[in-house]
């Protein structure tokens, strides 16, 4: 009990600490690049407060990470606003017929990266309505808006990195040793009670799978956290993919008391050794012996559908923008743009648009509250300060929440509350102006949620239907595209299945079962492909190449009279030639499970 009790964190208001100093860290640097913004009379001091909020993110080295990735996507922002104008200046619909297909591009660029990669990718198309299109009435400012926006953005960076410097942000590292050790315990674990002979869970198997490669995106921000973090990157990396070989060797386990079962035990200690020796390396900031690289698999078909979607939604809301002849309208479009970026990575992407339209008037509410109640008038920085406090910690608050519709409401509250005040130096109070940005916020929502209703985004059945058949197609040409080294394709192919599970694959059960077997199907021809290459230059060349053409034809009988063979010319048991019949031997098995024959003759 005293134990649970210690592990239980220290909470006020039943929120945990360092939710509260997450939230403190946020509004000081919010109020620290305001600050500077007004002192170095910067346009968009806004601009400042929002780069602020979006870089609100729980360790150091994830600000940092998150913070270049944004400097990047501005940079390539500003160059393609800049070139869209200067393409069609004299044209307001072929601006916004290019804006429309930019837009695309950047969502198919988000779709096939992920992390902040992905976020550079979206940034880089809003960024373009935010400058190009607030200014497609005035194309000569572009440049100096472009540049205007990136000096607030730089303010903002600065301002983040200064404060988490001073209140010691958290390093990412520490808590990921613990996580990955965790992951290893609850690995053998699970491939205890396999080689026990008890029949392993796949919820389990897929739960850890999720739990591993939910890490990728995380990793590379360690190397921001210190000078050996790079070091520490590579390793976590490692580690990450030890730990998919090692479930996949786990859950490969043949008949009890037979050879080929014994080759898989030794296969998984060797795996789980290589993870301990990374994890060491981890801990101790070394190089690991092997460096993979991780990589992540990327449906082309899903990314370009999506882009398309992007593209058609933005041109319908333009059409109707251009339509209603609103004044200013571009203000809302740029929103619209907003939303679809920040969109583009989420779960669901209509879902997102619908908490938007719900959180876009309750920030609108927040402000009106600051501004013409509890600010009414003021022009003291001071109380500007104040006043922000309970808004800005409230919703950076609200976003450590682990309940998915508190966190978004959080993130949207974090980002519209300074959007729609438009702090400045000093502050003014314009009822007008503060009803007009309202109501383009909500129609923004308002409107992409139409346009996504009209032309709905990629849905869950048809991502899992590409997937699954993506799997199926690299399946039938895994034997003869093996140059990838077997444990970065297993990764690669883990990525595929948390791709599959983010999308609700885990109620489709015959089509999760089918992506499980052609997991374990590519990963054991690969692994026989690797045991195999070893014979190449001996006596057993030929054998071995028979056993490839086997493969490629799903022979199974004739990979079993090969198992054999080589089992016979094998001088001992820990022999490259005993470890290939073994391979072969379960390769042969789970071809034939996959094909629903009986296998359990002719054990090796």
């Amino acid at each position: 009990m005293a134990a649970t009790i210690a592990e239980q964190p220290f909470t006020v208001a039943k929120i945990p600490v360092s939710s509260w100093t997450f939230g403190i860290r946020v509004w000081l640097a919010m109020i620290l690049a305001l600050f500077v913004s007004f002192w170095l009379q910067l346009e968009a001091p806004a601009s400042a407060a929002v780069t602020v909020g979006i870089l609100a993110e729980p360790t150091r080295g994830q600000a940092l990470d998150k913070a270049g990735f944004r400097l990047l996507g501005t940079i390539v922002g500003v160059a393609a606003s800049i070139a869209i104008t200067g393409l069609f200046s004299q044209t307001r619909d072929l601006i916004l017929a290019a804006f429309a297909v930019w837009i695309g591009i950047c969502v198919f660029a988000a779709n096939v990266l992920d992390g902040y990669r992905a976020y550079a990718a979206v940034l880089s198309g809003y960024t373009v309505a935010l400058i190009a299109a607030q200014q497609i009435d005035n194309p000569q400012h572009v440049f100096e808006s472009g540049m205007s926006r990136g000096a607030a953005i730089a303010v903002g960076i600065l301002s983040m990195a200064v404060i988490n410097t001073w209140m010691d942000a958290p390093d990412r590292h520490p808590r990921l040793i613990v996580q990955l050790g965790a992951i290893r315990r609850r690995v053998r674990e699970y491939a205890n009670t396999g080689f026990r002979g008890e029949p392993g869970k796949s919820s389990t198997f897929l739960a850890l799978l999720q739990q591993i490669v939910a890490l990728r995106p995380v990793i590379p921000s360690l190397a921001l956290e210190s000078s050996s973090g790079s070091v520490r990157s590579v390793a976590a990396r490692s580690v990450a993919v030890g730990l998919i070989a090692e479930l996949q060797a786990a859950r490969i386990k043949g008949d009890p008391e037979t050879e080929a079962s014994a080759w898989a035990a030794r296969e998984f200690l060797h795996r789980d050794e290589e993870v301990r020796q990374d994890l060491l390396a981890l801990k101790s900031a070394r190089w690991p012996l092997r460096a993979w690289r991780a990589p992540l698999y990327r449906s082309c078909r899903i990314a370009v559908e999506s882009g398309v979607r992007a593209a058609l939604w933005l041109a319908i809301t333009s059409i109707f923008y251009v339509w209603a002849g609103w004044p200013a309208a571009s203000v809302s479009l740029s929103f619209v743009a907003l939303i679809i970026g920040l969109g583009a990575k989420t779960p669901s992407v209509r879902g997102f648009t619908t908490i938007t339209l719900i959180g876009a008037p309750i920030a609108a509410a927040l402000t009106g509250i600051l501004e013409f109640v509890i600010l009414n008038g003021a022009d003291a920085f001071p109380l500007l300060a104040i006043a922000m406090a309970p808004f800005t910690i409230g919703a950076a608050v609200l976003m450590k929440s682990q309940n998915l519709l508190w966190s978004s409401l959080g993130r949207v509250n974090l980002l519209f509350v300074p959007v729609i005040l438009a702090p400045s130096n000093p502050q003014t109070y314009n009822p007008q102006s503060f009803l007009f940005t309202s109501l383009f916020v909500v129609a923004a929502a308002a409107l992409l949620l139409a346009a996504q209703t009209l032309i709905p985004p990629v849905s869950d059945d048809e991502r899992r239907m590409r997937l699954l058949a993506e799997a199926r197609s690299e399946l039938q040409d895994v034997a003869r595209h093996t140059g990838e080294a077997v444990e970065d394709a297993m990764f690669r192919d883990a990525t595929r299945i948390g791709q599959f599970l983010a999308v609700g694959g885990a109620q489709d059960s015959r089509a999760l079962a089918e992506m499980l077997s052609c997991f374990d199907q590519s990963a054991m021809v690969r692994r026989c492909d690797a045991k195999l290459m070893l014979l190449t230059d001996g006596p057993l060349a030929p054998l071995a190449d028979e056993a490839r053409a086997a493969i490629e034809k799903r022979d199974t009988p004739t990979l079993r009279t090969i198992a054999h063979r080589l089992r016979e010319t094998a001088p001992q048991k820990a022999s490259i030639e005993a470890d290939a019949a073994a391979c072969l031997f379960l390769t042969s098995n789970i071809l034939d499970r996959a094909s629903g024959v009986d296998f359990s003759r002719g054990a090796i």
